[in-house]
């Protein structure tokens, strides 16, 4: 299991601060290109704004890229407070845009700092957040009779059912955490009067929501 939490989807927040409109977007990025990219996508989208402020971590824990960009503000009063967000919320892979339009009134740099924290923090604090789990998929082949009890187990260890073939036997197909799979194996020889094996097809990473 990782040791950081990453974005399950892209979010948007925006909130207004003395006529100017702030619109935070983040997304997850697993690359330093993928953050480039969404930042681009979204400097596109919102071409006409006064300020398109980025910034993100890539990685986490110890090993962390960071990057931001005041876009124009100045210095130090939007991209390095996104960043600080970002720092504390115990997010990795991840990136945001901030965009800023302009309502006619100047904010102040003390006023800038608390605008873009708080863009930051709305969106950080709403949106969902998974982790990457280690894990087996692996094929069962089984008597009609042990398909209920089959799925119960698949219940109690947490485990997903991705597909089930029906023939003279019944052949399925898990998804398994591999912190899960001794004992789920275990409990599968004990139901089965040790005639049934999990066999282990692929070992992966998936992205889950905690």
């Amino acid at each position: 299991m990782s040791n950081y939490y990453l974005p399950l989807t892209q979010l948007r927040k925006e909130h207004v601060v003395m006529n100017s409109k702030f619109i935070a977007t983040l997304a997850p990025a697993i690359s330093i290109e993928e953050a480039r990219a969404f930042i681009s996508r979204t400097k596109k989208e919102f071409a006409d704004a006064s300020h398109n402020v980025s910034a993100y971590i890539i990685g986490g824990g110890n090993t962390v890229t960071e990057y931001f960009s005041d876009d124009g503000e100045p210095a130090g009063t939007a991209g390095k407070p996104a960043l600080t967000v970002l720092r504390g919320s115990g997010l990795g892979d991840v990136a945001l845009v901030i965009t800023r339009y302009f309502g006619g009134t100047l904010l102040g740099t003390g006023g800038l700092v608390k605008a873009y924290t708080e863009s930051a923090q709305s969106v950080v604090s709403s949106v969902g957040r998974g982790q990457r789990i280690p894990i087996y998929i692996g094929e069962v082949k089984i008597f009609y009779s042990l398909l209920e009890r089959l799925r119960l187990l698949a219940i109690k260890h947490h485990a997903q059912i991705v597909s089930e073939e029906y023939a003279e036997d019944v052949r399925i197909r898990l998804q398994v955490r591999r912190e899960a799979f001794e004992s789920f194996q275990s409990d599968l020889r004990e139901v089965s009067a040790g005639k049934v094996q999990l066999q282990i097809i692929e070992s992966k990473e998936e992205i889950m929501a905690v």
